[in-house]
């Protein structure tokens, strides 16, 4: 009877491995999803921020009747709190400014993310 209620205290090594082939395989199986969603979770960052800093240029050129000369002119005038970050090269100075259609016009028309590479939809980030 003691070997019986000395086995009865721990687990076996096999049962250790067993428990630990569990978790290996459920971690196979979650991780890629996790990757992934973080992914998806930075495009659409992305895409919001594009939309607000588009939104604060044009109401900007509204107001004043001229494109402001640069994005922190946007952030000076109180158009936006800050100047986002773009989620992708996690920095703010990297977005790729467009001018103007008309060359006798200057200043920020548009912007464009600085990120290589393409979305899960297979457009260019800097098509965006």
């Amino acid at each position: 009877m003691p070997l019986f209620a000395r086995r009865s205290r721990g687990f076996t090594l096999i049962e250790l491995i067993v428990v630990f082939l569990i978790i290996a395989i459920l971690l196979t199986l979650a991780m890629p999803r996790y990757f992934s969603s973080i992914d998806r979770s930075k495009e659409a960052v992305l895409k919001e921020n594009l939309y607000q800093v588009r939104d604060a240029i044009g109401k900007y050129y509204g107001d004043k009747g001229k494109y402001p000369e640069s994005l922190e002119a946007l952030t000076a005038e109180r158009y936006l709190r800050k100047l986002p970050v773009d989620p992708l090269t996690e920095s703010a100075t990297t977005w790729v400014i467009v001018p103007p259609p008309d060359t006798e016009k200057s200043g920020v028309y548009d912007l464009k993310s600085g990120a290589q590479g393409k979305a899960a939809d297979g457009t260019a980030f800097s098509e965006w």
